[in-house]
């Protein structure tokens, strides 16, 4: 298994259909990161999508991995238990869905998803092809038919604090600024007895994993958190945030088997 120190993904609004990884080097013990896309194997993709997609029907798709000269890739590497991650992400980042498709022969993943209501949607496929040292990335817009939710206004949280599953979550910072190095810390404890929670499981060969996405979709971030000692309450990731704006942060953990997850929105300044 790969350190569990994290994995960086910058999804560029160059770039829509993949992207390079920021660069975690060794130095990153020392506090240093650069954003210089090092190891990453170049990539495109083909998605293979039912004409129409409709909210709430189990939909099978596919998506076929492959290089620069049109071939499919046949390896990958296994990151955190997965040989990928895919994210679903609907364009207001009100829901968010993170499934592992199987892989087949010849590049080709799938996977079924259902989706709550009409709309746009980002698929944001995580993967590393042999040999490569840094995470690739594909993407894809999907349009589902039915009938839309009200939309969700993309607005920073004014406390730092939630209840997701009689968990009471917190979210500190040391710092909020883009283009550098920062510490991000989940302390959880139980929502009634606000006793801290120190019995937390491995999640896909980690104490938690953590995706960031900036309110215009554009910049994606998939964090695994630093190598830690205990099981809880507080789980610290490192990160750097590209440029200032506002993101939605998803943080999921595992409790008594299951795995929660807990949004915030936070502005980057």
């Amino acid at each position: 298994m790969r350190p569990l120190f994290m994995t960086i993904i910058l999804v560029s609004s160059v770039l829509l259909t993949s992207c390079n990884s920021l660069k975690v080097p060794k130095s990153v013990m020392d506090h240093e990161m650069s954003a210089t896309p090092v190891d990453v194997v170049p990539t495109e993709s083909e998605w293979k999508v039912p004409d129409p997609v409709k909210a709430n029907e189990n939909t099978p798709f596919s998506i076929i991995i492959k290089d620069r000269s049109h071939k499919p890739i046949t390896s990958f590497e296994t990151v955190h238990e997965k040989k990928m991650h895919l994210f679903i992400i609907s364009r207001d980042l009100s829901y968010f869905s993170h499934i592992h498709p199987e892989y087949k022969e010849d590049g080709r993943f799938d996977f079924p998803a259902d989706f709550p209501a009409g709309g746009d949607y980002k698929l944001i496929a995580d993967f590393t092809p042999k040999g490569g040292g840094d995470s690739s990335v594909e993407t894809h817009w999907l349009h589902v038919e039915g009938a839309t939710a009200d939309e969700e206004a993309i607005v920073p949280d004014e406390k730092l604090t939630k209840v997701v599953d009689g968990k009471e979550v917190s979210l500190t910072f040391d710092k909020l600024v883009p283009e550098k190095t920062l510490h991000m810390t989940f302390s959880i404890r139980d929502a009634k007895t606000k006793k801290p929670i120190k019995n937390l499981q491995p999640y896909l060969g980690a104490m938690g994993h953590t995706v960031a996405i900036s309110a215009d979709t554009e910049k994606y971030l998939h964090i695994h958190p630093m190598t830690t000692e205990g099981n809880g309450p507080k789980v610290t990731f490192m990160t750097i945030f590209p440029e200032k704006g506002i993101y939605k942060i998803w943080g999921q953990f595992k409790h008594d088997g299951k795995v929660f997850t807990v949004p915030f929105v936070v502005e980057v300044q």
